[in-house]
Order: structure tokens, then C-alpha cells, then sequence
């Protein structure tokens, strides 16, 4: 049974998440705040594993001079044992390029590459709140022009164009 409470926190730390991606705020250990140290994620881009992967995310974003993510319709459901939980939301993820980037591309590039996607997440109650401990994110379509990706990643992407 889903409590209010654990709907509101779990909600929250994902906005959280999200802010953190768009203002850059990726300080020492950043990551604990919102995952488990054996957190699995799994995106267009490639499987990660373990905290020290979601360095990663800090990778993927320096690809762009700024983003802003925008998770809603988030459904929470609290298993029975109370200490795990799974949760799903829609996003839309807007990605503005360098400007190095778009002298690359030619003067009729897109700044912008825009991806509407669907998360779905695991969660664990830890001492220190609910945290994610797996979580996957499928374009579910793009427009705009995708950042340079290893050839695997980029099918991925495409599909959905």
C-alpha cells in the first residue's frame, strides 16, 4: 500500500534528480543522495552498474551547454514488504547544444535535441530515505539533431525519430 508520504518522497526525489542534472550540482558523492550503491540504470546510451558509474550522467551532460529535464504523471506503488517500491514517469528532456557543436553541424543546425521518454525505477526504503536502485529510460521519440554516440547507442536513438 502506497502512502501518501511515500508517493511525496519519492516524487521529490526524483525532481530532485532532475534539478541536480540541470544545474550541474554534482558535488563529491552526489549521487548517494538519490541511489544505491548497487544501482543498475539502463538507457539508449548503454547499461551502467554500481554508484560510481553514475559518473556517467556527469559525462552525458557535459555533451550539452545545458538541459533541463521534466519528469510528470509519476506512479508510485510501495510493495507490501514496505521497504521496496517501483515508480514510473514520463520526461521531457531537452538538450541545447555548445556552440562548437553547431559550427560543427552548419549554420542550419538545431540547437536543440529533444527526447519524450518513459522511467521506470526500483526503489529501496535505506536509513537514509528511499533511493533508486535501478532505473531505465526509453526515448519513446526525438526531434533535433543527437549528440555523437558509439554506433550501438545510435540505433537506439533513431528508431524513435
Amino acid at each position: 500500500m502506497t502512502t501518501q508520504t511515500d508517493h511525496t518522497a519519492i516524487s521529490t526525489l526524483i525532481s530532485r534528480y532532475f534539478r541536480t542534472m540541470d544545474r550541474r550540482e554534482f558535488a563529491r558523492g552526489w549521487a548517494r543522495d538519490y541511489f544505491t550503491d548497487d544501482v543498475r540504470t539502463v538507457t539508449p546510451i548503454g547499461a551502467s552498474d554500481g554508484i560510481d558509474a553514475m559518473e556517467d550522467t556527469v559525462e552525458a551532460l557535459e555533451r550539452y551547454a545545458r538541459t533541463q529535464h521534466i519528469a510528470s504523471d509519476v506512479l508510485v506503488d510501495v510493495r507490501s514488504d514496505t521497504t521496496t517500491a517501483t515508480a514510473s514517469w514520463n520526461a521531457l528532456m531537452t538538450h541545447v547544444h555548445h556552440a562548437a557543436t553547431l559550427r560543427q553541424h552548419g549554420e542550419d543546425a538545431d540547437p536543440l535535441f529533444v527526447v519524450g521518454g518513459h522511467y521506470e525505477a526500483e526503489l529501496r526504503r535505506t536509513p537514509a530515505g528511499w533511493r533508486i536502485s535501478h532505473m531505465s529510460v526509453r526515448a519513446v521519440w526525438t526531434t533535433g539533431q543527437p549528440p555523437e554516440l558509439p554506433p550501438e547507442a545510435e540505433s537506439a536513438y533513431s528508431e524513435h525519430r
